[in-house]
């Protein structure tokens, strides 16, 4: 019984967050209704009440991390001063892309803007040129800096204190300013514990919409119905793919996973833009990037209280709860795989590249989606708002070799989800083995089985909207996490330059356990 009482203590965070979890997967399975409804009314009450909160928290995780890339702090290696980078920038590149976005942006491409145009705000007439237009600006504004400064702002922090200062790559570390050694105990547990429920529950309701998604796409090219037997199926193949992918670790697995990811994104991306209305996608990423950053503070912090406050609420506002409830996995993996990069080069390349490849992405199949709509006539808005995980493959049907096409884009989103879910996989068990950067194979496969079981038994039992709004409900408390994190990152930079100077990093502040 001591033994297996020391046992428990020594894994307290894996045990309470695979317990933590268990009741709301039970909820999912049996009482669907009931999760839906408690979800919806907890959602409902933080989007309602602090709805405000995360779009000030948005606009501070995009400006701390650029403030601190050109101050004195951006020279500072997120490791020993000699070390150099693990990765090229390519293999950096393609992790963090296919972490941070790959099966939302293949999800959304076409869906959003087209129903931002059919459904925009009060102010604006739906199917009119200014609503095409907000579309694009708000698919930008949506999916472009914001979400990656969020990222950015948790991964900084732990690859500052973990690889720099030498302590376990764990949230609760970067809180040792704050917290002391405390950070061993329950609060930092506490911390951890809260973490891994968020991104246990975030991911598997990605996967559980991206296993929806390749269905509708295997009925599109086969004699397949897209029934729910085939997305249970989908689910039981691609986690078997994953835990290949996450047991052989990053340098083999996920690094040529998401290499082979990028690639196959770029080869869609450029026969549409090639294929498709080519002029007109450069004359929608021109205006619609020139829309994005005229507008950006405005954006950041408009709420829309005086019409339109419902739109901004289901949209903008979710999302926002939405990355901050992903935060913790992929500021964990991002971390993870920046070793030996400055500040100033993290953050910028960080920042502005996958930005970028967003804002491309989105010009290319929601600027030919719009031209689609109001150029050639073809009205394919409003089914893709009624079929969301439909729209992509209907958008497909219009162009050449579309049998091809939706082969394509069904392997792009079958390898993000890999991708996707082997990330997660790899960073669950780092985290539940007090930071541990080669985790055993054991509790990445407890992991993985749990996440892939979570997705499978909600889509059974019709769980999954309810599960989706626990996740971002449970943003709010971090949040308030991650704004804490920012004073304590920036304390442990000041003391580093204020007290350290000419001394070894951590010579002066005792970090370590």
């Amino acid at each position: 019984m001591h033994r297996i009482a020391a046992l428990i203590r020594q894994q307290s965070v894996f045990v309470a967050a695979l317990l933590l979890g268990l009741p709301v997967v039970g909820a999912g399975l049996f009482a669907p209704e009931w999760l839906d409804h408690r979800s919806g009314q907890m959602h409902g009450l933080i989007i309602d009440h602090f709805g405000w909160g995360y779009l000030i928290a948005g606009l501070i995780f995009l400006v701390f991390p650029i403030i601190l890339a050109f101050s004195r702090y951006g020279n500072l290696k997120l490791g020993k001063d000699h070390e150099k980078p693990q990765y090229s920038y390519f293999g950096w590149f393609s992790m963090l892309f296919a972490a941070g976005m790959g099966i939302g942006l293949i999800f959304w491409s076409v869906a959003e803007p087209l129903s931002h145009f059919v459904d925009p705000p009060q102010s604006l007439v739906g199917r009119s040129p200014e609503a095409a237009k907000f579309s694009m600006v708000h698919s930008f504004y949506h999916w472009g800096m914001h979400p990656w400064a969020i990222y950015i702002t948790i991964s900084l922090a732990i690859a500052y204190f973990s690889f720099r200062r030498g302590m376990p790559p764990l949230i609760s570390s970067c809180f040792y300013p704050l917290l002391g050694n405390r950070i061993y105990g329950r609060a930092g547990h506490a911390i951890d514990v809260l973490a891994v429920f968020a991104t246990v529950f975030g991911i598997a309701a990605s996967l559980g919409m991206s296993a929806l998604q390749i269905s509708s796409g295997l009925a599109e090219v086969s004699p397949l119905d897209g029934s729910q037997g085939l997305t249970l199926g989908i689910i039981g193949a691609i986690t078997v793919l994953f835990l290949l992918a996450s047991i052989t670790g990053l340098d083999t697995g996920i690094q040529v996973v998401s290499k082979i990811n990028i690639l196959m994104a770029l080869v869609l991306m450029a026969f549409i833009f090639i294929v498709g209305p080519t002029s007109y996608i450069l004359n929608v990423f021109t205006t619609s990037l020139g829309g994005y950053f005229s507008s950006l503070l405005t954006m950041s912090l408009n709420a829309n209280p005086f019409e339109g406050h419902d739109w901004t609420k289901n949209w903008t506002l979710f999302y926002w709860a939405w990355w901050i409830s992903w935060s913790p996995f992929v500021g964990l993996f991002v971390a993870s795989i920046s070793r030996g990069r400055t500040v100033r080069e993290f953050v910028l390349g960080a920042l502005l590249v996958p930005s970028l490849l967003t804002f491309l992405w989105f010009s290319v199949f929601g600027g030919a989606a719009l031209h689609l709509q109001l150029v050639e006539g073809r009205d394919i808005a409003a089914s893709a708002v009624q079929d969301v995980p439909r729209a992509l493959f209907e958008f497909l049907g219009y162009y050449p070799f579309t049998p091809s096409l939706t082969v394509l884009a069904i392997l792009l989103l079958v390898v993000f989800f890999v991708t996707s879910a082997a990330s997660a996989t790899y960073v669950l068990a780092m985290m539940t083995s007090k930071g541990n950067l080669t985790p055993s194979v054991s509790k990445k496969i407890v992991w993985g089985i749990y996440q892939s079981a979570a997705a499978a038994g909600l889509i059974v039992s019709g769980g999954l909207v309810g599960l989706q709004q626990l996740a971002i409900a449970a943003a709010l408390p971090f949040t308030l996490v991650m704004l804490l994190l920012c004073v304590s990152l920036f304390r442990a930079m000041k003391y580093e330059f204020t007290v350290e100077r000419g001394k070894p990093p951590g010579a002066g502040m005792n970090l370590e356990t």
